[in-house]
């Protein structure tokens, strides 16, 4: 969330002007959304302040597919949510993609959508930083006796900050398997 109004950035990419509204006025209040009509305005339109893609997979000239690629190309930190007609195949297991929907979803599902897009971000960015303070303990625990650590309050402390990430990251974890059993149903 990095935009000025500190509400996600929510592309919609879809070629159906109507479906691109629809989506726009069910996630307006609670997302800053911009509509794109076509894979190649989608390309000028996303940047580092976009934290959700919903792609339309099928549209004329530029694909959902080719999208996609495109954006992983230039390594923007965004989630890309297919949000399509197109039942899914085989193919997109190879797709670096963090969900596929099928068309139509109603409100309600398409927030849930977007919520779980932006979960799985902060799901991302938890796991980074618990890595990073895993392998400070790790450091520590080699380096130092084991009755210097018991007596260092910042050791403590990294303890503690270990302790209460793991925990945020094991109830983010249960939310997304929720809402995961919840959207498919």
């Amino acid at each position: 969330m990095t935009s000025a109004t500190d509400l996600p950035q929510v592309l919609i990419v879809d070629d159906e002007e109507r479906v691109a509204n629809t989506y726009d006025l069910r996630l307006s209040g609670d997302y800053e959304t911009e509509i794109a009509l076509s894979g190649e305005t989608a390309l000028q339109t996303v940047d580092e302040e976009t934290d959700v893609v919903l792609l339309d997979r099928r549209m004329p000239g530029m694909t959902g597919d080719e999208v996609l690629t495109e954006i992983r190309k230039r390594g923007l930190d965004c989630r890309v949510v297919m949000l399509t007609a197109v039942d899914p195949d085989f193919e997109i297991a190879d797709m670096d993609l963090d969900d596929y929907v099928v068309k139509p979803v109603d409100r309600d599902q398409l927030i849930a959508v977007v919520e779980r897009a932006l979960t799985i971000s902060e799901y991302n960015e938890q796991m980074q930083e618990l890595s990073s303070l895993k392998l400070k303990r790790n450091v520590l625990e080699v380096e130092l006796s084991g009755r210097e650590l018991a007596e260092s309050e910042k050791y403590q402390r990294l303890e503690a900050d270990i302790e209460q990430l793991e925990a945020e990251i094991q109830e983010m974890e249960d939310t997304l398997n929720i809402e995961q059993v919840d959207l498919y149903l």
